[in-house]
């Protein structure tokens, strides 16, 4: 259902890891959204 080309993984990848070299504590926050939008796109495409 949803496909997300490379090349927008590769930016976000980017803009994460700079915000974890200038914001370490933000790391836990990053993780976890990612997990939650994961977790519902897993949901959402089992349904």
């Amino acid at each position: 259902m949803f496909t997300v080309s490379g090349l927008v993984m590769g930016v976000l990848a980017l803009i994460f890891g700079i915000l974890v070299m200038i914001f370490p504590r933000i790391l836990n926050y990053l993780v976890g959204i990612y997990l939650i939008i994961t977790g519902i796109l897993a949901i959402i495409a089992a349904v």
